[in-house]
């Protein structure tokens, strides 16, 4: 993985909304499940991203 990838992906982290801080969190396995799944998904965004801007 490049830098330009892995800056993407940290800027992803950081810029995570508070709601899915605190489902990622949550004792409740389905809104930890779906705080997953976002996060999963804007990660995926960002690395799409990235790659395409290489290209």
């Amino acid at each position: 993985m490049d830098d330009k990838t892995k800056t993407r992906i940290l800027g992803v982290i950081e810029r995570a909304p508070q709601w899915l801080r605190n489902d990622l969190a949550a004792k409740d396995p389905a809104a930890r499940a779906r705080a997953e799944e976002s996060l999963a998904a804007m990660l995926v965004d960002a690395i799409r991203e990235s790659q395409t801007a290489a290209d």
